[in-house]
């Protein structure tokens, strides 16, 4: 039944690369359980309760994290923020234009571009 996983973890490579993703993931969600310091989680807990809407669905895509206001309260959202910022600024921007023009170097540049914007949208969010 599960003989894919034990052929999976004979191979090295994908084994550590198992290993590498389980630790990942154990480490994220350490720490959405690990709250804020110096921050009232009744307060929030009843702030969040009043106001639904958005901070519903922000706390849904956190996996809980935001109702507890944790350190990882703000997941994987400047990522995918800063991703379909840059993809609508190649449209715009005529060096970023040009830059998916030329191929896997030119995506590696726009790839560290997304890296640098979800740095600025993630200290801008946590600000907030």
């Amino acid at each position: 039944m599960l003989t894919w996983l034990a052929n999976a973890w004979r191979v090295p490579e994908l084994r550590r690369r198992l290993l590498f993703t389980a630790l990942i993931l154990a480490l994220y969600r350490l720490g959405s359980w690990i709250p804020s310091p110096g921050v009232n989680a009744d307060s929030i807990d009843q702030y969040l309760s009043r106001t639904g809407g958005i901070f519903n669905l922000l706390n849904l895509f956190s996996g809980g994290a935001l109702s507890q206001f944790s350190v990882f309260a703000l997941g994987i959202m400047p990522y995918v923020t800063a991703s379909i910022i840059l993809q609508l600024m190649t449209v715009v921007v005529p060096r970023l234009s040009e830059l998916q023009k030329e191929g896997e170097s030119g995506y590696a540049k726009i790839n560290q571009y997304t890296r640098y914007l979800t740095v600025i949208l993630a200290a801008a969010q946590a600000l907030g």
